[in-house]
């Protein structure tokens, strides 16, 4: 269960939401039949090793249900204390996302991370809102709300989810931060939510490049959540220290890793403007470079090329944050702990 009363959850959130968080993909058997538990504990191990907040277990890896508490409980075991589980709220139905989530914060999970099912076609923000507010009643988990241009709500406001919806549920006592990530190329979301909302969500945004910016100016002290582990480090720690007000330091581990940066962003945009979709393969090929287990997922996934590694892997390299690639192809996909 979690940590904290309902009515707490944002005292609890400000005072212990510092850092940042990345993500935790499932692992499987090479024969994709069962879930790797070596795997995944090896998983959430680098991922403390590194520095990090906390992780989301993904749950758009192609696991069941019941493979996705499964593999909540083994991250929570794994992560003690100290280590914060985020539930994946993205599944086919409210009432599964509902049901998976009241399973996983009674397995440990911290706090949320909420989505929506693919197929679902709201038609105004008061249906939003009803929707967030129903999964935060249901599951009792803090809650990240959540802005993408992936959901298709661009339909309803330019913004995604609209600052002044963000502004109605940031009055519910679980929801804590928002990761805002909507809006295209604008810090208008950010600026107005902040204007609206800010004594009573965490505003974060996931792209790291504007880290110094939202740190600087309005002490963005939780960031999440994406695949920051392709940097392997860095990302935290140079978080880290712009909070210290260490900026020489933490701005040159920033420009250090800037080309990495601008190829993971140019990789995304060969597949993300058209598939609205997230290419976990791809993501775990780029945490299998600093050292995660790597391995196969199941479909729907989206195919790996060797052009796309060599450049994932060649700025890397350039970067210095690795040295060499870690094997081949068939090592990555059979994985460092082959099932």
């Amino acid at each position: 269960m979690p940590v904290y009363h309902r009515d707490d959850a944002k005292a609890w959130a400000h005072a212990n939401m510092h850092g940042v968080a990345n993500i935790l993909q499932p692992s499987f058997s090479n024969d994709l039949k069962l879930l790797n538990e070596a795997a995944i504990r090896h998983d959430v191990r680098m991922c403390k090793k590194l520095g990090f907040w906390g992780t989301l277990a993904v749950s758009e890896c192609g696991t069941t249900s019941e493979e996705y508490i499964r593999f909540v409980e083994i991250a929570c075991d794994e992560a003690g204390p100290d280590f914060h589980i985020i539930y994946h709220a993205s599944f086919d139905t409210v009432e599964e996302t509902a049901r998976v989530g009241k399973a996983c914060a009674d397995a440990g999970a911290t706090t949320m991370l909420l989505s929506y099912p693919p197929t679902w076609y709201p038609n105004s923000e008061e249906e939003l809102y009803e929707y967030n507010v129903k999964m935060m009643d249901q599951t009792g988990l803090a809650t990240v709300l959540f802005a993408v241009h992936l959901w298709n709500f661009g339909r309803i406001h330019p913004a995604e989810m609209s600052p002044r919806l963000i502004a109605r549920l940031a009055d519910h006592p679980l929801a804590v931060a928002y990761k805002c990530e909507g809006g295209g190329n604008t810090n208008a979301p950010h600026l107005q939510t902040l204007q609206m909302c800010g004594d009573k969500l965490l505003v974060s945004d996931p792209r790291d490049g504007n880290a110094p910016g939202h740190v600087a100016w309005f002490g963005m002290q939780w960031m999440g959540t994406s695949c920051f582990q392709y940097f392997g480090g860095n990302i935290p720690k140079y978080f880290k220290l712009m909070h210290e007000g260490k900026w020489d330091e933490a701005m040159e581990i920033f420009w250090k890793i800037h080309t990495a940066r601008t190829t993971r962003t140019a990789v995304t945009q060969t597949y993300m403007p058209g598939a609205h979709f997230i290419h976990r393969q791809a993501w775990k090929y780029m945490e299998w470079l600093n050292g995660f287990n790597g391995g196969r997922l199941r479909l729907p996934t989206m195919r790996l090329t060797d052009a796309t590694c060599k450049r994932l892997s060649d700025a890397l390299i350039k970067c210095g944050i690795i040295d060499e690639v870690p094997g081949t192809m068939n090592d990555f996909y059979n994985g460092r702990f082959p099932m």
